[in-house]
């Protein structure tokens, strides 16, 4: 990045706004610092109060940038303008953490506004992290007919259409260069005096809706927004990153919601409004029903095969024992099946069968545990109700066939083999230097992940063959001849322009991550509905594994039971009783845990969440606050090396206290 003197006047200021992506961050502004080169310019980083270490990484790696370290999270509009007001270029580039852009793009992107005087603000052309091209590249303003186009899905179904895909542009060649309505705030381009002259962006919006404002506000002072698709970038996050959440479709619509009082009169406000407001129904619905069905397809899938087979096999029972295929009453199906399948999925999701990866062991062990407690519950019950003990056993004999055959069969489906329960090994070529290739591996073994390493491919034209797996120029052959499916690029080996061109040209079957400069996270995306993914020499915490969250949540609820169980006793022991029952019903609604970090200054920014403890790792110790050191350690090492017993001990020995306020 070039150093800007006083007298020189300054071309661009870059602004990114962050909140705990430390590692996208740091990945975004070595590609800042290469394409910030040729040119005048200067960088701000707005965190908003990020616990991820963000403000210690850009103040030890990036002394160059202007930082700005809040001390809460005022949104994204608020920090943007809080560098705006501090910011000296002829051009503002409003750029987003999660984003790398290529070695000229800041050179093309400025000389064309230079040649535009008309322009008020300028998007690029934007790919996933997989390849893929974003279409919020480009969009069109969304007024009611094309807010309802989108919310419905029309849009989608139509992709090409001037009529139905408006809020996409869908019509508009992505490869030329077009005037569009609306700038995608990921990569927002704006001229400076512009701003002066329409303001800033509106603090009303925290966060969607405020680049939509923005760029109607330019076209409404008589400028132009364009498109260019001379340049590319990559952004790992696109606008569906969190549309799974009912959070996302809240604060998008009512972002739209406010976008439509502030710009809409009369009776088009009216029914833009009204629309937005059933979107966000319609929208949070539909999100809840697909949230459901990806959280329980398979017990659902389970479910029914086990019904299914319970159905045949007491005729098929009836018949060989009884010699009377309907001597089973239709209760049996509608009361007894259910409450054997609801016990079986119980048992197989408290054994870990619905966790990753898939462990056939896990689930035979879950329904052995559920037909054991069928069998205790069935003496239990009267005559009339325990029909068949030969018809358990057969189910569960079912239900193993039937579960273990979904399993290998979605397996199938995905991989093409039925070695279930192996993890799948990616093949991975590395593009880069002998030197950083190395340190690629040894990256991925400090971390423990498993690769097919099939070899690295040379980024220099001519590099001996004998150490290579090819040339960069040969990387889509290779990935076909080798069914190479993930690669790894080298950043400080090759262009980010050379990245993305050879992502967009071998497509998204591979998997494409990119080892930073000088960085020990190796940073990637498998596409734009999902998180980053993040290979990095970071603490790897017991606590935050599924199994662990959920037997720690079973271990709160057993307890409480007990407890309510053994109240008349325990409050002889406890200290403050009342206390101890409001706190039993506290863990069993979940809003606490028996057990949690004890209380620091730090504790809950810097590790893995969990409900606040009535006890916590130093109930006993009697340290005094002043050691908050020690109290950190304590609560590091119970979230490093968490298991179950560690929570029986601490209960144990706090017992007293279990009636404490939280």
């Amino acid at each position: 990045m070039s150093i800007v003197s006083n007298k020189i006047p300054i071309q661009l200021s870059v602004i990114i706004v962050n909140y705990n992506v430390k590692y996208f961050l740091e990945q975004a502004l070595h590609a800042v610092r290469k394409a910030a080169h040729p040119l005048s310019a200067e960088v701000f980083v707005v965190d908003n109060n990020s616990a991820d270490g963000s403000v210690e990484m850009v103040r030890e790696k990036f002394p160059e940038v202007q930082l700005i370290a809040n001390s809460d999270n005022p949104g994204f509009s608020i920090a943007n303008n809080q560098a705006i007001k501090l910011s000296k270029g002829k051009y503002v580039l409003l750029l987003n953490p999660d984003t790398v852009v290529e070695e000229d793009t800041f050179e093309k992107v400025v000389a064309f506004m230079d040649a535009h005087p008309d322009a008020g603000g300028l998007g690029v052309k934007m790919i996933d992290g997989s390849g893929k091209f974003l279409p919020e590249s480009k969009r069109g303003f969304p007024s009611p007919f094309v807010a309802f186009c989108k919310t419905f899905g029309l849009s989608k179904l139509f992709p090409k259409s001037e009529t139905f895909n408006r809020y996409h542009l869908g019509y508009l060649d992505e490869n030329e260069n077009h005037e569009v309505e609306v700038l995608a705030g990921a990569f927002m381009l704006l001229r400076k005096s512009v701003l002066d002259e329409i303001g800033l962006l509106d603090e009303a919006f925290f966060m969607y809706g405020e680049d939509i404002d923005l760029s109607y506000r330019i076209i409404k002072a008589g400028y132009k927004n364009y498109y260019y698709s001379g340049t590319t970038i990559l952004h790992y996050k696109g606008e569906s990153t969190r549309k799974g959440s009912l959070n996302y479709v809240k604060t998008f619509y009512n972002a739209m919601i406010i976008f439509a009082k502030k710009h809409f009169k009369g009776e088009r406000a009216w029914l833009y409004i009204l629309m937005l407001q059933m979107a966000i129904y319609f929208r949070a619905g539909l999100t809840l029903v697909s949230n459901f069905f990806k959280w329980a397809y398979l017990s659902l899938l389970d479910a029914t095969a086990i019904f299914s087979g319970m159905y045949f096999l007491k005729n098929f029972w009836g018949q060989v024992y009884f010699k009377n295929p309907d001597y089973y009453q239709p209760e049996f199906l509608y009361i007894n099946v259910p409450l054997y399948i609801f016990i079986w999925l119980m048992t197989v999701y408290l054994s870990g069968g619905y966790d990753r990866p898939v462990r056939l062991g896990r689930v035979i062990r879950g329904l052995l545990i559920g037909t054991v407690l069928l069998a205790a519950v069935y003496g239990f019950l009267n005559a009339a109700y325990r029909p068949s003990r030969a018809l358990i056993v057969l189910g569960m004999g079912w239900a193993m066939l039937s579960m273990a055959g979904i399993r290998l069969f979605l397996h199938f489906l995905k991989y093409k083999n039925f070695n279930i329960g192996q993890e799948f090994t990616n093949r991975l070529a590395i593009v880069g230097r002998q030197e950083e290739s190395n340190r690629v591996m040894e990256l991925l073994q400090k971390v423990q992940v498993n690769k097919n390493l099939i070899g690295v491919v040379s980024p220099e034209e001519n590099s001996g063959a004998e150490n290579y797996l090819g040339r960069l120029n040969q990387l889509k052959d290779i990935v076909y001849i080798y069914k190479i499916n993930e690669i790894i690029f080298c950043s400080s080996d090759i262009s980010s322009q050379e990245i993305l061109k050879q992502m967009t040209e071998i497509g998204s079957e591979v998997q494409y991550k990119i080892l930073p400069k000088e960085s020990m996270s190796i940073i990637g995306s498998s596409s734009k509905d999902a998180a980053g993914e993040l290979y990095t020499v970071d603490i790897q915490y017991k606590i935050s594994t599924t199994e662990n969250r959920r037997n720690k949540r079973l271990l709160d609820i057993f307890l409480s039971f007990m407890f309510l169980t053994f109240f008349i006793i325990l409050i002889f022991i406890i200290k403050n009783p009342a206390q101890f029952f409001i706190n039993i019903w506290k863990v069993l609604l979940g809003q606490n845990s028996w057990v949690g970090y004890a209380k620091t200054s730090e504790t809950y920014s810097t590790l893995p969440k969990i409900k606040p403890g009535i006890l916590s790792p130093v109930h006993g110790l009697k340290l005094p606050l002043s050691e908050e050191r020690t109290i950190q350690r304590l609560n590091f090492l119970y979230a490093k090396d968490y298991a179950t017993s560690r929570d029986w001990d601490i209960v144990w020995k706090g017992r007293k206290s279990l009636g404490d306020k939280t």
